[in-house]
């Protein structure tokens, strides 16, 4: 089995092929392309990618809450997605997220606890997503021995 670069992957002909394959014309004739495929394969490589790579060390200094790293992995005016990796009894304090209009809380690893406003916290797994509305205050602990991590996509 022959194994490709990354660069060599985006010339194979398949992949070369997607993407000739993806040209459309609008109402006006102007070529566009249609990258919709070749962008959820993308997230799906970081994505996969960023689950597999080794932990980072210890906090930084100066980082608001300890043992919490946040990855931003897309950032556009219409949506925005993070990956927040949290060391072993790690918690990411109470806050709200003003700035867009509702987000989904997903865990992608460890075992995790989420609080919503003054509810009790909730055990949250791996293929669990919960929904939260603009200014909704909640945090998340790692309450695991092992290292966790969840995705956050806001949708502004």
């Amino acid at each position: 089995m022959r194994v490709l670069e990354p660069f060599s992957l985006w010339r194979s002909s398949r992949v070369t092929d997607l993407f000739r394959r993806s040209t459309r014309f609008d109402t006006f004739g102007r070529r566009i392309r249609v990258r919709t495929a070749l962008a959820a394969v993308s997230v799906l490589f970081v994505l996969s990618g960023a689950a597999n790579a080794p932990q980072p060390p210890a906090a930084a200094p100066g980082e608001a809450d300890p043992g919490v790293r946040p990855t931003r992995l897309i950032d556009r005016a219409e949506v925005r997605v993070s990956r927040v990796e949290l060391q072993p009894g790690a918690t990411r304090r109470a806050h709200t997220h003003d700035d867009v209009q509702y987000h989904l809380w997903i865990p992608v690893e460890g075992t995790l606890q989420l609080t919503i406003g003054s509810e009790a916290p909730v055990t949250a797994t791996s293929g669990q997503a919960f929904f939260l509305k603009r200014g909704t205050s909640h945090g998340f602990r790692n309450a695991g021995t092992t290292p966790g991590a969840v995705l956050e996509i806001f949708v502004k």
